[in-house]
């Protein structure tokens, strides 16, 4: 049995990760993403997971959105391509899904989750998707019987609905809150806050220091999600790109708030500084 003690993850550990890429690359070297979320009133939250897997260098980026008026195309960004949710699931090819991020909890929701949990393909399940699973018993087995690797990011909130807990509860035993939901779910989980849980598949668990209470703001964990699944569909095992993705994200929020802008920090903002970040350590790396 795996021991509550975590191990600090370092910048140099996540850095000693990236690959510098070959100069006849092309995007269908880097993997394709699908994030399905975006119910009503929601749209934005699908976008933002998208808008970081597109920046954080994932080869295709597939949105389907789960909203009556979905938009066609992302006016920012038109290099994401937008579908409806359940058209997105059934696309060919894809190397990760990060499903949940304004997903709501609808029965057209619930499907599409359910649906996402037979597939052979890696997952990423964040906000919705684990307060289905919360109000769903009958999904755990599901989830706990899949051969393909599982990423799930709860806030405190959400842990303890999964676990039947109070947020309390959680935030009192983070650990081995942590190392409850990996063994129950047997998938890898970010338990979110001030300094981040991250349990591996071998039942390790990863503290990550980064981060700031700037990043108390919308959107945050939809960056996440999407910056988890870009490293995944470029090859990183679930293990190496969440902790990757974790350590990236509070960093940049870090470096955005020497900027003195800790108050009114975006998540687009913390996405555009990961991108920087990550090329950095990248060229820092190859030097």
């Amino acid at each position: 049995m795996a021991h509550a003690h975590p191990t600090l993850i370092t910048q140099k550990q996540v850095a000693a990760l990236l690959h510098k890429r070959p100069r006849d690359s092309h995007k269908g070297m880097f993997g394709t993403v699908a994030v399905i979320g975006g119910g009503n009133g929601m749209v934005g939250a699908a976008l933002l997971a998208g808008r970081a897997a597109l920046k954080l260098g994932a080869g295709c980026v597939h949105v389907g959105l789960l909203a009556d008026n979905a938009p066609g195309v992302d006016t920012q960004y038109p290099e994401l391509m937008l579908h409806k949710a359940a058209d997105a699931l059934q696309l060919p090819g894809l190397s990760v899904i990060a499903i949940g991020c304004g997903m709501g909890q609808s029965i057209s929701a619930q499907r599409i989750l359910q649906e996402a949990l037979k597939l052979d393909t890696p997952l990423v399940l964040d906000a919705d998707a684990l307060n289905l699973l919360a109000v769903h018993p009958e999904l755990h087995s599901q989830l706990s019987a899949r051969q393909a690797c599982t990423v799930i990011t709860p806030h405190p909130g959400e842990a303890a609905r999964l676990l039947g807990k109070s947020t309390a509860d959680i935030q009192t035993s983070r650990p081995e809150s942590t190392l409850e939901l990996s063994r129950q779910f047997n998938c890898n989980v970010v338990l979110k806050g001030a300094g981040s849980l991250c349990v591996s598949n071998e039942g390790k668990i990863w503290l990550n220091n980064t981060g700031n209470p700037g990043m108390s703001s919308p959107g945050m964990g939809d960056v996440l999600s999407g910056m988890i699944a870009a490293f995944i569909a470029q090859g990183l095992s679930a293990d190496n790109a969440m902790l990757l993705a974790v350590h990236l994200h509070g960093a940049a929020g870090d470096a955005l708030a020497h900027q003195q802008a800790s108050i009114g920090m975006s998540a687009t903002e913390v996405t555009e500084w990961a991108r920087w970040l990550l090329n950095k350590w990248i060229t820092k790396r190859f030097l």
